[in-house]
């Protein structure tokens, strides 16, 4: 139980540090990577899906999010979390989907 204390509490702190940074340097990070063509539509949808709704993926979009790679995936997720649209989302349940 403790241990899941400590996760809880490392998971905001870095969501806190890096929110001071992160909207341009995610930015970048996507440009930089290509990050938001490497995906075809529909698997992005899933994706999303998976991590902001449902929290379970298929396999098939499951293999093309792993072929987006951990750079493009964690910029991706950091990036949706700061729009507005999401701000009632809980970061910590949302960053544990998206890993």
């Amino acid at each position: 139980m403790a241990s899941l204390h400590v996760y809880s509490v490392l998971v905001v702190l870095f969501l806190t540090c890096g929110a001071l940074m992160a909207t341009k340097e995610n930015d970048q990070i996507i440009k930089e990577n290509n990050c938001e063509t490497k995906m075809g539509l529909p698997c992005v949808l899933k994706a999303f899906m998976s991590i902001f709704k449902t929290g379970s993926i298929s396999n098939k979009f499951c293999s093309e999010l792993v072929v987006l790679g951990k750079v493009c995936h964690s910029a991706l997720v950091k990036r949706t979390l700061e729009n507005p649209l999401f701000k009632d989302l809980n970061p910590v349940t949302i960053i544990a989907n998206s890993i």
